[in-house]
């Protein structure tokens, strides 16, 4: 086991399918340390196929945090995980053990790291966007927050309804463009190593079509037909998750299940670019490829030398 001075936060990001849930396995041996889920889809219970949520068995006696632990119901929050992950890490960190936050959520791994409170929340001003929003569209409050705030326009879909409700209510309470409200990429823990997972983008294409393949094999629509009853429907932000959506949209009718998987194969590789922008924000993240013989050792060896 690699000696290293505490305490000691490590982060393993990088787009859907490129090999995140193994890295991160793989370091905490190295490093004496246990998994934090930074997958936000993969808070939720019986979310498993869609988010390749690994099993018990396949987590290789390491263990892991934060799974688990939402309704389909319950509308993901930003700040409830902030103050989760926090305290997951600092318990870890108090029993000598290494926090390893794993995930491909950008907002939930900076929400961690970086030196950041959330700004409140109205709920006369929110109640009013959601109005507007089921009365007009998310296209035109799209179009209203590309001209108040335009960088936060560039990487929220027009098509993301909530994240623009959030986006244009704390530009109307702060004055400020949301995306200046965001978290800085470093601050709350000093120490902290961030781990990029780097794969050419013809090979994560294929990686992501492979993984949606497995998906449908595995019973995905059989998953989502039982979480129906527990609500999958009428939750918020996980019935929006990639996959989920998309089997929604067949089991009502709306497409096919071939187009329903060929969309889930699409938004995924979509939203794997954008996961790859995000996360390239950190200039202190070392990036590692994927396919590299030698990937976990030198892992060790790039958080070793940051320490």
């Amino acid at each position: 086991m690699a000696c290293v001075k505490s305490p000691l936060v490590i982060a393993v990001v990088g787009p859907t399918a490129a090999g995140k849930s193994d890295l991160g396995i793989a370091l905490a041996r190295e490093f004496g340390g246990e998994v934090v889920n930074a997958d936000s889809m993969q808070l939720y219970r019986g979310m498993d196929i869609g988010t390749a949520k690994l099993g018990e068995a396949e987590r290789g006696g390491v263990a892991h945090h934060l799974l688990d632990i939402w309704d389909v119901t319950e509308r993901a929050a930003v700040a409830e995980y902030q103050r989760l992950a926090r305290a997951e890490a600092d318990a870890l960190i108090a029993a000598g053990r290494v926090p390893v936050l794993v995930g491909g959520s950008g907002l939930y791994v900076d929400a961690v790291l970086g030196g950041f409170d959330f700004p409140g929340t109205d709920p006369q001003l929110r109640a009013a966007l959601e109005a507007r929003l089921e009365a007009e569209g998310s296209a035109a409050l799209h179009a209203e927050l590309a001209a108040a705030d335009p960088r936060s326009a560039e990487v929220i879909l027009p098509s993301n309804g909530r994240r623009i409700v959030r986006a244009l209510e704390v530009v109307q309470l702060t004055g400020e463009p949301f995306r200046a409200s965001l978290p800085e990429v470093g601050g709350h823990y000093p120490g902290a190593v961030r781990v990029g997972l780097g794969v050419e983008k013809t090979e994560l294409d294929e990686r992501i079509t492979r993984r949606v393949d497995v998906m449908w094999e595995l019973g995905l629509v059989d998953e989502v037909a039982g979480l129906i009853p527990q609500g999958l429907r009428e939750g918020e932000t996980a019935s929006r998750a990639l996959g989920y959506q998309q089997v929604l949209d067949f089991l009502d009718g709306h497409c096919t299940e071939q187009e329903a998987r060929d969309q889930t194969a699409l938004r995924t590789r979509q939203f794997a670019r954008r996961q790859e922008k995000w996360f390239r924000r950190a200039k202190d993240t070392v990036w590692l490829a994927r396919d590299r013989a030698d990937l976990v050792s030198a892992a060790a060896h790039a958080v070793g030398a940051a320490t």
